[in-house]
Parts: C-alpha cells; structure tokens; sequence
C-alpha cells in the first residue's frame, strides 16, 4: 500500500512538472506545432529508459522502478493530448503537421527510451 501511495505522489509530481514544461517550451516556440508535449514525453521516455536499464543492468528494485516509471513519467507523459493535438492539426488542415506529430513523437519518445537504456547499459 505503501508504494501505491508513492505512485500517486510520484504522478502527482509528474503532472505538474508536465503543465509547468508544457507551458515553458509552447511560451518560446511559435506555430501551431505541439512541442510543448513532445518534450514532456520525450523527457518522460528517456527517464524511463534510465529507470529500465537501472532494472535490468542494476538491480533496481520493482518499488522505486514503480514510483519513478509507473508514477512520476506516468504523470509527466502524454500520449492522450500528443493524440488530440494530432486530431485537431489535421482537423485545422495542417495534415503535414499532423502527421510529423504522430510519427516524429513516436520516433522521438522511442529513441530517448533507448537512449536512456543505453547510457545506463555503459555505466
């Protein structure tokens, strides 16, 4: 019960480091371009990768890989808004947009996640 509190607490911290990062990048990027959630779930992703190689390299426990993976980039990660911001680009006749959206989001969180594993596969 314990962890499941501190998963809460983690998302909880997630989130909000979510709204706060979000709004910082969009406040320096012009465009209708998402950049703001691409971060967050890029950030979110490599985060994770460095918590997974932690688990498997490192022996990492299942409470804090729950609390930082499940909780805190759990909260901090997206992909329902990376969703709808596709929709509305498209639905806003920026199909090309949407598209690099859904793919490069896709492409940039798989990557960061990897890039996470291995740095910590080097360590």
């Amino acid at each position: 019960m314990i962890v499941a509190i501190a998963v809460g607490l983690a998302g909880a911290c997630g989130a909000v480091a979510r709204y706060l990062t979000d709004g910082l990048v969009q406040d320096r990027t012009t465009g209708a371009f998402p950049f703001g959630t691409m971060t967050v779930n890029a950030v979110g992703s490599l985060v994770l990768g460095v918590v997974t190689g932690m688990f498997w390299y490192h022996g990492l426990t299942v409470a804090p890989r729950a609390i930082v993976g499940d909780g805190f980039c759990g909260g901090l990660t997206t992909w329902s808004t990376a969703s709808f911001e596709t929709v509305r680009l498209a639905e806003e006749g920026m199909a090309a947009t949407a598209l690099v959206n859904a793919l490069g989001g896709l492409a940039v969180s798989v990557a960061a996640a990897a890039l996470g594993i291995v740095i910590v596969a080097l360590i």
